[in-house]
């Protein structure tokens, strides 16, 4: 496909400074003024005001200008209005009403982590410790993977993102969520049915589950009450994940080990019911990661941060 990857998010919050120290000690690396860069991907996040913590824009990055015009092309037939910028087309998403822009980007070229040997029954490949417990640097991301949002209308903000933007569906949560993919990752985009339209969370590549682990220790070690739910992995996309929460009451994810799908033809979306999807196995999701603590607030405009 011509999308490639998500280029960047821009998060609004009530509470600038302290987020933007939260995503500093996350491991991006601070370019100034709330813009943050991944190791692989450059600049993928910024930090922006808003009055509730919601997300202000998406990009998704295309190879060309060919996939620009199909892109518009695919939104005014969706009756969707796109604004032609150069290189980029924008498009408000009709639900929640953050702009969504399609750019020409570089692909990300990640080079190969070495493989990590692990020893099994029967099995020596390693002497001595293992690598993931001798390793002191911090964690760095190496790129944004995918952003979750809550939608008060789940088929329109699918039918915006598939046949507007041209994602594909990878998996199906019931009739409450559905996993959408532009790369060959197995979701960059997850939509779920919810009350009130907010930002659930962003999710970053890391090396490894040992650089999972690490990431969150390091996050908890700071602040014990960043804990969300981890560590674990899950059933819609395989990954390992640990899920903390920054001071605006955004659940930010670690991840590795993410299921990709190179072709569209090698896979059959599936449809999870209730929590099957959600984890293959660690602890179960606490309440507060499904209906998030301040999605009462949310609802009723009280815009008080959550911790």
């Amino acid at each position: 496909m011509g999308l490639h990857r998500l280029t960047r998010v821009t998060m609004g919050v009530p509470n600038v400074a302290e987020t933007i120290a939260y995503y500093a000690d996350f491991g991006l690396t601070h370019l100034g003024d709330g813009a943050f860069s991944t190791r692989d991907g450059g600049e993928q996040l910024r930090v922006r005001h808003a009055v509730s913590r919601r997300v202000l824009e998406l990009g998704v990055g295309v190879d060309d200008l060919d996939d620009v015009a199909r892109t518009a092309s695919r939104l005014t037939r969706l009756g969707v209005a796109g604004r032609a910028e150069g290189t980029a087309v924008t498009a408000i998403e009709p639900v929640s009403g953050f702009t969504v822009r399609v750019e020409i980007a570089p692909r990300i070229a990640q080079r190969p982590v070495p493989a990590t040997p692990y020893n099994g029954p029967g099995r020596i490949e390693r002497f001595g410790r293992a690598p993931g417990v001798l390793r002191e640097d911090p964690i760095r991301p190496r790129k944004l993977g995918h952003c979750v949002v809550g939608t008060t209308d789940l088929e329109a903000t699918m039918r915006f993102f598939t046949e507007g933007l041209g994602f594909k569906v990878s998996d199906y949560i019931g009739d409450k969520g559905a996993f959408m993919r532009c790369s060959v990752d197995h979701h960059n985009v997850l939509a779920l049915a919810a009350p009130v339209n907010f930002l659930h969370h962003t999710s970053w590549q890391v090396d490894d589950i040992d650089d999972v682990g690490r990431g969150a220790a390091a996050m908890l070690a700071g602040d014990p009450e960043r804990h969300v739910w981890g560590l674990g992995r899950h059933h819609a996309g395989s990954n390992f994940f640990w899920y903390l929460k920054d001071p605006a009451g955004n659940f930010s994810e670690y991840y590795a080990d993410m299921d990709c799908i190179p072709e569209d033809e090698i896979w059959t979306p599936a449809v999870f019911e209730g929590a099957q999807g959600l984890f293959s196995w660690g602890p179960p999701p606490p309440p507060s990661f499904l209906e998030p603590d301040d999605l009462a607030a949310l609802m009723t405009g009280q815009h008080a941060p959550s911790r």
